[in-house]
């Protein structure tokens, strides 16, 4: 062996260990039934780009993060709605300014791309969860019976834009993360002196209601309820049973799932089984991320560290975050009788961008969350911090 062979064989076989650690092999968690749903919630993307992210393919070729997710598996994604997510004066709140204009513009990016639609609608000015389910600001003053019929109409007149805008989404959540309700406090699911579910199941219908009056056939949108902590089967039988005697009509159980909130996939597992038997429905995972590392890349800490990583039985890492994913895809495959219908990745296009934000001072207002601005949750995204395609998203192919 000459000199230079030797020293290219040297330098080989250090590389390539190296680049084994650097860019993990992940398999893909398929074979895919026809209509499992793999997919992402980009609803901050339009934000981000304005504020000037960009993003790269895992060849390091600039490209449309909707075209990267697209490749590597993606065939649904999943946008959030808000009704006016602004101040008086017209200040955006952040976390990606879902107002109808900005989510109709995303949508008909994701049709153009040959994407599923899933529409995410808050029936808020912000974000919504079970901690917080604040009314619109113009919808403050309304008595319940007014309530429902805004409900109604706002439903109504949302899906008819997106309809005559070619973009019809193929799944609406009325709500999200309802484990408390909506519209609170009317809307509420406990704690407000009897007649809670009544209220609250009125609210959904009229949504439902004005939904499908923009459709030939009532089953060609899916219609979704969403809850948060999807190991909680006390949680799920408690807010079905009661929704399910009132006779709201909808399709599809969607669930929320951190293994480092919320408890291990076995558990998830569980009460999907339980559930899609129980009230004869499909299920989804909505909403689910995992951290790829512990290392932060702007001002706000992040919502997943050491802790966390502990918690979610999962190294912080890219072949970590893989498994996670890889796991949860798979028990959602195996919930009985092809119940499981698909699994939406939760905002792995959130990387930081000079501005950008989880909530601006007057979003942090509205829903009286006072914190730092930045992005707490960039290191669950499925890019890295400089926008490069992670391995994770070899779980979709």
């Amino acid at each position: 062996m000459t000199p230079k062979t030797l020293i290219l064989a040297l330098a080989l076989a250090w590389a390539t260990p190296l680049l084994a650690a650097d860019q993990p092999v992940i398999a893909s968690a398929g074979p895919w039934p026809a209509d499992f749903i793999k997919g992402a919630d980009i609803s901050s993307l339009a934000e981000l780009e304005k504020q000037g992210a960009k993003f790269y393919n895992a060849d390091n070729q600039q490209q449309d993060a909707i075209a990267i997710l697209k490749a590597s598996g993606i065939n649904t994604i999943r946008l959030r709605l808000w009704v006016d997510p602004t101040d008086g004066s017209g200040q955006t709140y952040g976390g990606g300014g879902n107002d109808l204009a900005t989510t109709l513009a995303l949508a008909k990016r994701v049709k153009a791309a040959g994407l599923k639609l899933l529409l995410d609608i808050h029936y808020s000015d912000f974000w919504t969860d079970p901690g917080k389910q604040f009314k619109p600001k113009a919808w403050q003053s309304l008595a319940f019976p007014q309530l429902e019929t805004r409900v109604h109409d706002y439903t109504r007149d949302t899906i008819s834009r997106f309809k005559a805008e070619g973009v019809m989404p193929d799944i609406v959540q009325i709500g999200n993360e309802l484990n408390g309700g909506m519209l609170w406090p009317e809307g509420k699911s406990w704690g407000q002196n009897g007649g809670e579910f009544d209220r609250l199941a009125g609210l959904l219908k009229a949504g439902i209601s004005g939904l499908r009056e923009n459709l030939s056939d009532p089953h060609q949108v899916k219609i979704m309820l969403h809850l948060a902590e999807g190991t909680k089967n006390d949680t799920f039988r408690w807010w079905f049973d009661e929704i399910i005697k009132r006779d709201v009509p909808f399709d599809v159980i969607g669930l929320s799932m951190y293994t480092y909130w919320n408890g291990p996939i076995s558990a998830l597992k569980a009460n999907m089984d339980d559930i899609s038997r129980r009230y004869d429905k499909d299920v989804m995972v909505v909403e689910a991320a995992y951290g790829y590392t512990l290392e932060n890349c702007d001002s706000a800490e992040n919502s997943f560290q050491a802790k966390e990583e502990q918690a979610g039985g999962y190294p912080g890492t890219v072949a970590g975050q893989a498994a996670y994913l890889h796991d949860l895809i798979k028990a959602v495959l195996a919930v009985p009788d092809h119940r499981g219908k698909g699994v939406v990745y939760w905002e792995p296009a959130w990387i930081p961008a000079p501005g950008n934000t989880w909530a601006t001072p007057v979003g942090m207002k509205y829903i009286h969350d006072e914190w730092k601005q930045g992005n707490a949750r960039e290191n669950q995204a499925l890019f890295d911090c400089h926008g490069k395609a992670l391995p994770s998203l070899q779980v979709f192919h």
